[in-house]
């Protein structure tokens, strides 16, 4: 009996980008559950600072309601910042220096798949500290949601966070070398803890240095959430809309400016 033919499998097909992204974004969680300044700066820090900071009253007799309404949105943008700017740039920009964003952008993956695998581990990290602030609020804090609290606000204004932040930590990891985006990471995280209405209100700051911080991406994403929270009265049509401004224009710059190697 003769044998029968065999077909030859051909050469193997990359996988689809979609599992590529999810691979790639699973590589990026590892890594930030692997270095301890991540795990610091990412999870602990915010949670210091609304347990901490809660139990006294910053704001100067400025806000009547308890401390932890104040510093719930506030420990929460400030998680935001620390996973689209702080981890983001710094991370990206050393493996722009080692090449590996470089490898990564010609390979079959291409440039949008590593974008994207990144954008989706920021985001899986930030739902998780969303996650541990508010568990945190409520149950050691006995924080309860205000009256006019409002998920879809919420939400927006984490995206429109995400993009901004993110948008600048690009910006500095693609144009700049590691060495000097690891510093300004750093030294912006702090500016935007004293600036951003985090752990002092934007009207305790002096004349001069409250007009600049006010118009800052920090002190709107902390004033948003904290309408959408519920612990703050106000409209939230003015931060949302300078949230959105600086996230279009730190996307396009990173867009335009960003450089593979």
């Amino acid at each position: 009996m003769s044998a029968l033919p065999v077909e030859s499998a051909g050469p193997a097909r990359p996988a689809s980008r979609v599992r590529m992204a999810l691979a790639l974004a699973a590589y990026e969680l590892r890594l930030v559950m692997r270095r301890g300044e991540a795990l610091l700066i990412t999870f602990v820090i915010p949670a210091g600072v609304l347990l901490v900071f809660s139990a006294f009253d910053t704001s100067g007799g400025l806000s009547t309601g308890r401390p932890v309404d104040r510093l719930l949105p506030g420990s929460i943008g400030l998680a935001v910042i620390a996973a689209a700017l702080v981890s983001l740039a710094i991370s990206t920009g050393f493996e722009r220096q080692y090449g590996v964003i470089k490898r990564l952008g010609g390979s079959p993956a291409g440039a949008g798949v590593v974008v994207a695998a990144k954008t989706a581990a920021v985001v899986v990290v930030e739902l998780v500290q969303l996650v541990l602030l508010v568990g945190i609020a409520a149950v050691a804090l006995e924080w309860t949601a205000g009256p006019g609290v409002s998920v879809p606000l919420v939400l927006g204004a984490l995206v429109l966070g995400t993009v901004a932040f993110a948008g600048l930590g690009l910006l500095m990891a693609g144009s700049l070398r590691a060495e000097i985006t690891l510093a300004l990471a750093n030294l912006l995280f702090l500016v935007f803890l004293v600036l951003g209405g985090i752990v002092l209100p934007v009207e305790r700051l002096p004349g001069a240095v409250a007009s600049v911080a006010e118009v800052l991406p920090a002190a709107a994403l902390t004033r948003a959430l904290g309408i959408g929270l519920g612990s703050v009265p106000g409209d939230a049509t003015e931060p949302v809309v300078l949230l959105a401004a600086w996230a279009v224009v730190l996307a396009a710059l990173a867009a335009r400016r960003f450089r593979w190697d």
